[in-house]
């Protein structure tokens, strides 16, 4: 299935000069959904996964499908403020000041095997910070999936993300 007819552009947004990857078209299509969920199933089902850290908030709809597929839990990342217990917090830059995200303290612990889930790769920031996130509870093996990669942008972030060879449907050069 190509993927990109299916995920709409939007122009100049959410600044001038910007093409916004709006993959919520994706969700109006039940085959696209059961490609997108088959496909991160199939390349993750003999990881052994144990939960899917998925990003807030496009990441929770297919990072929740994929968790269930590979019967494995489902550990919401929330922007700062939105967990009600004893959480973990890592901030992360954006190209226009800083920004949080957050997981329950008790959301994983050193034997899990996590996947951690995104629609869009651009600069690596959030996936960063889930990844620390991660490493603070102790985790040693973890695996990224995202819908897009936004290949044209290169920064330290993402190369530290690329080595660990993640999973990608759609590419943006």
């Amino acid at each position: 299935m190509d993927l990109k007819k299916e995920i709409r552009e939007v122009q100049d947004y959410p600044k001038e000069g910007i093409s916004f990857k709006d993959i919520t078209t994706l969700f109006k299509n039940k085959d696209a959904m059961r490609f997108v969920t088959t496909s991160i199933y199939e390349n993750f089902k003999a990881m052994g996964i144990t939960k899917v850290m998925g990003l807030e908030a496009r990441g929770f709809v297919f990072g929740g499908a994929v968790a269930e597929r590979l019967e494995a839990g489902f550990v919401p990342v929330r922007k700062k403020g939105k967990l009600p217990c004893a959480k973990l917090e890592e901030t992360y830059e954006l190209e226009y000041g800083l920004d949080s995200v957050e997981i329950h303290a008790d959301a994983l612990n050193e034997n899990d095997i996590v996947l951690i889930h995104d629609d869009l790769l651009a600069t690596g920031g959030t996936a960063m910070a889930a990844l620390k996130l991660a490493q603070q509870c102790g985790v040693k093996h973890i695996f990224f999936s995202f819908i897009c990669d936004l290949e044209f942008i290169d920064t330290p972030n993402k190369q530290q993300i690329k080595e660990y060879n993640p999973h990608v449907l759609v590419k943006y050069n």
